[in-house]
C-alpha cells in the first residue's frame, strides 16, 4: 500500500476554499497592491487560468500532441523504462520526484500515493478526460470520490493542465469555453503569439449565450470580461492614456450600458463592430507612438501583479495549504509563459513569489515555518536584484509596496514579541528575526540606490543596522510588557489616589520587573544575542529605566520621606543591583567592558531622590510666593488694616509665607546642604525684589514738576500792574488765611491727597520688608541642619557675603528712595501748589509771603510723621525738604509773567527762606540735622544774594559768565551774547539762572538790555 500523507488526492472534487487575500483585517497583513475596481478575487482568479492557459496552448497537455508526464530516478520495470501508464504488467507509479525549487527553498518532499497521480483516460487527450471539478453539477460537495477504472482501461499520470485546473479551482465548463475559444481564435494562425491575443476581446466574440446554462449567467461572465478590458486599458493601462482618448470614450460608454444589459457581440452588432475597434486601438498602442508587435492588455499595474500572483497561488496543496506541491517547477515554467502578456520580468516575478510565500504563511495560521523559511531564501534572490542597475520604475513601486508590508507585520510582532512569542513558539522569533532585518535592509539599500545623488549608477554605502533594529525590537517589546504589568496591577491609578496602596503597588511593580528580566534573559536573549551581541543588557537597561520612570512619577506626590518611602526605595536599589549585574555579566565580552551601555542606567541614587525632592519642595515653596506676588498685584489698594500695622497687608502675607517656607525647610529630617540653602535663598529673593519693584511702580517725580514758562522781560508800566494796583491791593495773607480757614484756631487743614498718603503707606511697606528680611536671612544663615555641599556651584561663595539677601536689601532701599521722592514732590507741587507755587510771590513780594506756605506745610509735615514708620520718616522728610527748595527756587527763577521782583524784595526773600529752612530744622526730634539743611539750601541762598545785586552787576557777571561758558572769550563791538541754555541745574554762576534773574528784575536797565541783547518780548 503506497504512503499516504496529509495532501489528499488532486482529483477530489471538493476543495478548500483559499482565504482571501484582500480581507486582510484578520490576519493584520496590508496588501501590498492596489484594489482593481469591480473586480473581486474570483474574476481575478479565472483571468488569470484564461492567460495562463492561453499562454500555454502549445504545451503538452494543454491541447498539444503529448502529456506532460513525470518520471523517478528510481522508476524500473520489467523490459525497460517507460511513461506511466503503459500496458505492462509491472508498472511502477511514482513516488518521489525531486524538485529543484523546493530542495532551493528549503521545503521538504511531500511523497504521492498512486491514485492522485494516476487517472483513468484513453490516451492522451486531456480535455476529454479531466475529473470531476468543483461547482460542476452532479459532484458531491464536502466528500473526496474515486472512480475506479475498469481493468481493461488504462490509467495515466494527471497532465499539468488538470493540476492546474484543478488548483485554480475551475470548472470543466468554463475550461472547454476557454479551448473552443481559442481553437477558434487560432483558425489558419497555429503560430500566434499570445501576447498578441486581446483573449476578453476574443471571448466576447466566440462565446455566444447558448454555451452558458442560462441569459444570467451568461450576462455576468460578460460583465467579467468587460472588467477586465476596462481595468486593463481605462483604469491601469501600461501606455499612459489621454483623457481626449476617441477610443477610450467610446468604450467607456459600452463597458456602462453593459452593467445594465446585455451587450450584442454578434458579427452584425454595430456596438461589437465599435467595441473591436476601440479595443484594438488602445491596445496596440506604444509609449512613443511607433508601431509594436505586442498588445498591451493586461501588463499595467497593479493589474498585472494581481494576476500573476493568483497564477503563483496555485502552487499549494488546495486540501492542505500550507504545503507546496510537488510540481512546483513544471508548474513554474508553465506560469513563466504568461510573462510577455503581462508584463512580468524576473526580477518582478522573485518579488511577487517572495510575497506569495509569506503571505501563506500568514493566511495558514503560521504554522508551517518551511514556507517563512522559503519566503527568506526568496529574499536574497531579490537582494541580489536590488543591487542590479536599470531598474525599471515599476518594480521600485512594487518592492517599496511588498517589503513595506512584510516589514510592517513582522516588525509589529517583533516590537511586542513578549505578547506574540510564548514558551511554545519562541522559535519562531529565530525565522522571523533574519527575514525582517533582511527586509529592512534591501529596503536601505533601495532608497541609497534611488536616491544617492552625486553617486555612480549602482553604487551603494551602506551602515549595517542590524544591532539598531534589533535594539529597538528589545526596547519596544519590554516596554509593552511593562506596560501591560502596569496596567493589569493598575500602578498608575494608585500611585496617584492612595499613598499606603501606592506604596505597596510600588513594591509588588518591583518584583514583576525583576521576574520579567529573568524571563527575558532565559528565553529571548539566547536568540537575540545572535543578531545584537548585548541582547540581555539592553533588557536590563530598558526596564531599568521603566521601573525608574514610575518611582519617579511616585516619587512626584512625596513631600516627605516615609518608612513607606524608604521602603519602596530600598527595594527599588535591590532591582538596580540585580538588573546592573544583567548588564556587567552580558557586556563582559563587549570592547569597553560595557561601559558605554551602563552609562545609559541612570542610577536610583537615595540621595538623588532626596535631593529631588527637596528641589520639589522648594520650588512648591516658591510657587506659592509666586501666586502672592500675582495676587498682590490685582488687589492691592495700599490701604492700612490699621493705625498699627500701616502697611499693606500683601507685604505681611509675603513675608509670613516666607518665614514659614525658611522655618519648615530645616524641619525636613536630613542634612541640608549649602547649594539647596542657596537655592531657597535665591528663590525669595527674587520674589522680594519683584514685589520692592511692584511698591516702587508710582510714576516719577518729573510729572509734578511744572513746565517752565518762555523768558520775557519786565514792563514797569505795564497796563495789568497799573489796573491790578488801582483795583485792589493784591491778595495778601489775611485774605488767604479766611479762604483756607487758617484762623480758625489757628490750626489750618492739611493738603495731604490720598494719594500722597497711599504712597506713604507704600513707603511703610518697604521698610516692613527690610526689617523682616533681616529676620528670614538670620535663620537661613545659624541653622545647624546646614551641611557643607559636596561641590560649590558658584565661583564666589554667596556666604563670604554678609547676607543672603544683599541684592534684594539693595532693591528695596533704591524702592523706597524713590517713593519718597515720588511723594515729596507730589506733596509739595500737587497737593500745595495753592499755597506754594501757585500763589507765593505772585504779582508783589511785600503782600504774597510763604507764612500761609509754611503753615500748611507743617500740618502736612506733622500728618506725614503720623503715618509714616519711625525709619520712614527721616529719608522722607528730607525729600519733602528738597522739593520745596526746588519749588522755591522754581518760584523766584521760573515764575512766569505773574511774578516780578525789584532789588529791595532781597531783604524779604531771605528772611522767607529762613523761616522755610527753620521749619525742617525744628520737623520732630532732630529728624534732620542743621548741617544737612544747609547743605541743601546753599544753592537757593546763591539765588537770592544774586537778586540782591545791582541790575548793572548782573549784567557785568552775566556777560563774563556767558563768554566763558560759551568759549567766546570777550565779546566786541557789533558781537551779541549768545543766549545760554536751560539746563536745570540753577546756581549762581550758571548764566542761565542769572538770565531769569534779569528776567524777573522789575527795572528800567533789566528791561533795556534784554531787549537789546535777546529781543525778549515784554509781558503783557
Amino acid at each position: 500500500m503506497g504512503q499516504h500523507t496529509r495532501r489528499e488526492s488532486l482529483s477530489a472534487p471538493h476543495v478548500a476554499s483559499r482565504p482571501d487575500h484582500h480581507e486582510s483585517a484578520e490576519i493584520d497583513l496590508v496588501w501590498p497592491f492596489a484594489k482593481i475596481a469591480g473586480m473581486d478575487r474570483d474574476d481575478i482568479r479565472e483571468t488569470a487560468y484564461e492567460i495562463f492557459f492561453t499562454a500555454c496552448r502549445s504545451s503538452p497537455g494543454f491541447g498539444g500532441r503529448n502529456a506532460l508526464t513525470f518520471y523517478s530516478s528510481n522508476h524500473h520495470e520489467s523490459g525497460g523504462d517507460g511513461p506511466v501508464g503503459t500496458n505492462k504488467a509491472h508498472a511502477v507509479v511514482v513516488m518521489t520526484p525531486t524538485s529543484r525549487v523546493k530542495r532551493a527553498l528549503g521545503l521538504k518532499m511531500l511523497g504521492r500515493s498512486p491514485s492522485r497521480r494516476m487517472v483513468s483516460g484513453a490516451g492522451g487527450n486531456a480535455g476529454g478526460s479531466n475529473p470531476s471539478s468543483p461547482g460542476e453539477k452532479g459532484s458531491p460537495s464536502g466528500s473526496i470520490s474515486f472512480t475506479v477504472p475498469p481493468p481493461a482501461r488504462p490509467r495515466r499520470p494527471m497532465t499539468s493542465a488538470e493540476i492546474m485546473r484543478q488548483q485554480m479551482r475551475v470548472t470543466e465548463q468554463s475550461d472547454n469555453r476557454l479551448r473552443k475559444t481559442l481553437m477558434r481564435t487560432l483558425v489558419g494562425q497555429m503560430g500566434r503569439r499570445a501576447e498578441t491575443i486581446i483573449l476578453p476581446l476574443e471571448l466576447l466574440r466566440h462565446l455566444k449565450p447558448p454555451e452558458f446554462n442560462d441569459s444570467h449567467e451568461y450576462h455576468l461572465w460578460q460583465r467579467r470580461q468587460f472588467k477586465v478590458i476596462e481595468a486593463g486599458l481605462l483604469l491601469h493601462p501600461s501606455v499612459p492614456l489621454e483623457k481626449s482618448n476617441t477610443f477610450a470614450m467610446r468604450l467607456r460608454d459600452i463597458i456602462r450600458s453593459s452593467e445594465t444589459k446585455t451587450i450584442d457581440t454578434g458579427k452584425n452588432s454595430d456596438t461589437m463592430r465599435t467595441l473591436l475597434n476601440s479595443v484594438v486601438s488602445l491596445a496596440w498602442r506604444s509609449a512613443s507612438g511607433t508601431p509594436t508587435d505586442v498588445c498591451h492588455w493586461a501588463d499595467g499595474f497593479p493589474l498585472n501583479v494581481h494576476l500573476y500572483t493568483a497564477l503563483l497561488q496555485c502552487i499549494f496543496d488546495v486540501r492542505d495549504e500550507t504545503l507546496v506541491l510537488d510540481e512546483v517547477d513544471e508548474l513554474l515554467e508553465l506560469i513563466k509563459k504568461t510573462w510577455s502578456t503581462l508584463g512580468i520580468t524576473r526580477v518582478i516575478h522573485n518579488l511577487c513569489f517572495t510575497w506569495v510565500l509569506f503571505q501563506q504563511y500568514i493566511l495558514t495560521g503560521q504554522i508551517e515555518q518551511d514556507l517563512l523559511s522559503a519566503s527568506y531564501a526568496m529574499l536574497a534572490e531579490v537582494a541580489n536584484d536590488v543591487k542590479r542597475p536599470g531598474r525599471e520604475g515599476m518594480y521600485i513601486k512594487i518592492l517599496s509596496s511588498v517589503l513595506s508590508s512584510m516589514q510592517g507585520w513582522a516588525e509589529k510582532r517583533l516590537l511586542n514579541y513578549h505578547d506574540y512569542f510564548q514558551r511554545g513558539n519562541v522559535g519562531q522569533l529565530e525565522s522571523l528575526l533574519p527575514l525582517v532585518l533582511s527586509t529592512s535592509k534591501i529596503l536601505g539599500e533601495d532608497v541609497k540606490i534611488t536616491e544617492g545623488v552625486g553617486h555612480e549608477e549602482g553604487e551603494v554605502t551602506l551602515v549595517d543596522s542590524t544591532g539598531d533594529r534589533v535594539n529597538q525590537y528589545i526596547r519596544s517589546s519590554l516596554k509593552s510588557a511593562f506596560a501591560k504589568i502596569i496596567e493589569i496591577g493598575n500602578v498608575m491609578s494608585v500611585a496617584a489616589e492612595v499613598k499606603q496602596e501606592a506604596n505597596e503597588a510600588l513594591l509588588q511593580l518591583a518584583k514583576e520587573t525583576e521576574d520579567l528580566a529573568m524571563k527575558e534573559r532565559g528565553s529571548f536573549s539566547p536568540i537575540l544575542k545572535k543578531w545584537h551581541p548585548t541582547a540581555a543588557a539592553v533588557a536590563a537597561v530598558t526596564l531599568h529605566s521603566c521601573y525608574g520612570n514610575v518611582l519617579k512619577q511616585y516619587l512626584g506626590g512625596v513631600s516627605l520621606l516615609t518608612t513607606e518611602t524608604v521602603g519602596v526605595l530600598q527595594t527599588a536599589g535591590k532591582l538596580e543591583k540585580h538588573l546592573v549585574q544583567m548588564v556587567v555579566e552580558d557586556s563582559a565580552e563587549c570592547d569597553d567592558g560595557g561601559k558605554a551601555i551602563v552609562r545609559e542606567m541612570v542610577p536610583y541614587e537615595v540621595d538623588s531622590i532626596i535631593l529631588h525632592l527637596l528641589q520639589t519642595w522648594i520650588h512648591e515653596r516658591l510657587k506659592k510666593g509666586k501666586e502672592c506676588l500675582l495676587r498682590a498685584k490685582e488687589t492691592e489698594t495700599w490701604n492700612p488694616k490699621s493705625k498699627s500695622e500701616p502697611y499693606a497687608q500683601s507685604a505681611v502675607e509675603l513675608m509670613k509665607l516666607a518665614k514659614e517656607t525658611a522655618d519648615n525647610f530645616f524641619e525636613i529630617p536630613i542634612g541640608i546642604t549649602e547649594d539647596l540653602v542657596l537655592d531657597l535663598a535665591d528663590g525669595l529673593e527674587t520674589h522680594f525684589q519683584e514685589y520692592a519693584t511692584f511698591v516702587a511702580s508710582c510714576g516719577s517725580r518729573q510729572s509734578y514738576i511744572p513746565t517752565l514758562p518762555p523768558l520775557t522781560r519786565c514792563n514797569r508800566d505795564s497796563k495789568f500792574l497799573k489796573l491790578w494796583k488801582k483795583a485792589s491791593p493784591c491778595v495778601g495773607a489775611e485774605e488767604y488765611d479766611h479762604q483756607y480757614g487758617v484762623n480758625e484756631g489757628q490750626h489750618p487743614r492739611p493738603s495731604t491727597s490720598r494719594g500722597t498718603q497711599r504712597l506713604y503707606i507704600r513707603l511703610n511697606t518697604l521698610h516692613y520688608l527690610l526689617s523682616h528680611l533681616h529676620s528670614i536671612d538670620k535663620t537661613l544663615s545659624i541653622s545647624p541642619r546646614i551641611v557643607p555641599s559636596t561641590h560649590n556651584r558658584f565661583s564666589n561663595n554667596r556666604r563670604s557675603f554678609n547676607s543672603y539677601f544683599d541684592v534684594a536689601s539693595s532693591s528695596i532701599e533704591a524702592a523706597c528712595h524713590h517713593v519718597s521722592e515720588v511723594a515729596a514732590y507730589r506733596l509739595i507741587f500737587l497737593d500745595s501748589n495753592s499755597v506754594f507755587y501757585g500763589c507765593l510771590y505772585v504779582e508783589d513780594v511785600t503782600n504774597a509771603r510763604i507764612r500761609p506756605a509754611l503753615r500748611t506745610l507743617k500740618q502736612n509735615l506733622t500728618l506725614m510723621t503720623s503715618i509714616l514708620t519711625d525709619r520712614a520718616q527721616s529719608p522722607a522728610i528730607k525729600e519733602v525738604m528738597k522739593a520745596s527748595f526746588e519749588a522755591y527756587l522754581m518760584v523766584l527763577l521760573a515764575g512766569g509773567s505773574s511774578r516780578v521782583f525789584y532789588w529791595s524784595d532781597h531783604e524779604m526773600l531771605e528772611e522767607d527762606f529762613k523761616s522755610l529752612k527753620q521749619v525742617f530744622c525744628m520737623c520732630g526730634e532732630g529728624l534732620i540735622a542743621e548741617e544737612v539743611v544747609d547743605r541743601e539750601s546753599e544753592i537757593v541762598e546763591g539765588v537770592i544774594a544774586l537778586m540782591g545785586q545791582g541790575t548793572e552787576q548782573l549784567v557785568e557777571d552775566f556777560s563774563i559768565v556767558t563768554c566763558e561758558t560759551s568759549g567766546m572769550g570777550i565779546v566786541g563791538s557789533g558781537q551779541k551774547l549768545p543766549m545760554p541754555p536751560t539746563t536745570g541745574r540753577w546756581n549762581r554762576a550758571d548764566p542761565n539762572t542769572i538770565l531769569r534773574v534779569l528776567c524777573h528784575r522789575n527795572d528800567r536797565a533789566a528791561n533795556k538790555f534784554l531787549k537789546r541783547a535777546f529781543q525778549l518780548a515784554k509781558r503783557r
